[in-house]
């Protein structure tokens, strides 16, 4: 078992070797979830339009 200094020691060791991304990484990869998302949705909506205008035409028929 590690002591609680030892342990302090450690994690601040493998903090130091992370890279950080810079800033305009991270505002680039932002926007590009905002995009992705924006697409999806607009793409399950179509889906969801279709389906239901596919289950209307079919249940209508039966009327």
């Amino acid at each position: 078992m590690v002591n609680p200094l030892q342990f302090l020691q450690q994690v601040r060791s493998e903090v130091g070797k992370v890279v950080w991304p810079s800033r305009r990484e991270v505002m680039l990869t932002t926007v590009m979830v905002f995009i992705m998302a924006a697409l999806t949705s607009a793409f399950f909506f179509l889906v969801d339009l279709t389906i239901r205008f596919g289950l209307e035409g079919v249940l209508g028929a039966f009327r």
